[in-house]
């Protein structure tokens, strides 16, 4: 009696088992935009509870999905994740309140998956702009004291806190 039905399902469960060994613990760092090249993001080999030596004999390296920039590497003398440009948010974000990369870290001997959060952090890098340079208003001087005059709406790429408030 054929039953074609099972080894399709070992294969799956074969697959997720493994897939499921392979990937450990999620890291997360957060930092600000703009940091220059090599800076410290965080320490990855310290954070995963490896000393250097076997840190470096495991090769470890940054793999990124699909045809994403690199914004950090390895030092593999120190096991320090650090910027490899600097990073501006607005340009890979946009006006999103969050900005998050996620990168994979990859181990050898044996192989270990961990899944890396960047969470980049919005400074005050923009000044506001308005659609023209020049505003003529003409306010009567008999204008009551505390009157307001509005204008038109500054347009600023940082967000939060670091945007133009009304």
């Amino acid at each position: 009696m054929e039953d074609n039905g099972f080894p399709a399902l070992r294969l799956i469960c074969f697959v997720s088992f493994m897939t499921i060994n392979l990937v450990h613990g999620d890291l997360s760092y957060s930092f600000p935009e703009e940091l220059n090249r090599g800076s410290i993001i965080g320490n990855v080999a310290k954070d995963l509870g490896l000393d250097l030596k076997e840190f470096s004999s495991r090769k470890a390296r940054v793999d990124l999905e699909g045809p994403q920039k690199r914004f950090c590497d390895i030092n593999m003398n120190t096991g320090e994740l650090v910027t490899s440009e600097k990073i501006d948010r607005e340009s890979i974000c946009g006006k999103k309140p969050s900005c998050l990369l996620r990168i994979d870290l990859v181990l050898e001997n044996p192989l270990e998956l961990h899944r890396v959060s960047l969470h980049i952090q919005d400074i005050n890098d923009n000044s506001p702009k308005f659609r023209v340079n020049l505003i003529e208003m003409e306010i009567r001087e008999s204008a009551d004291r505390g009157n307001r005059f509005p204008i038109e709406v500054a347009h600023d790429a940082d967000v939060g806190q670091n945007a133009v408030q009304k």
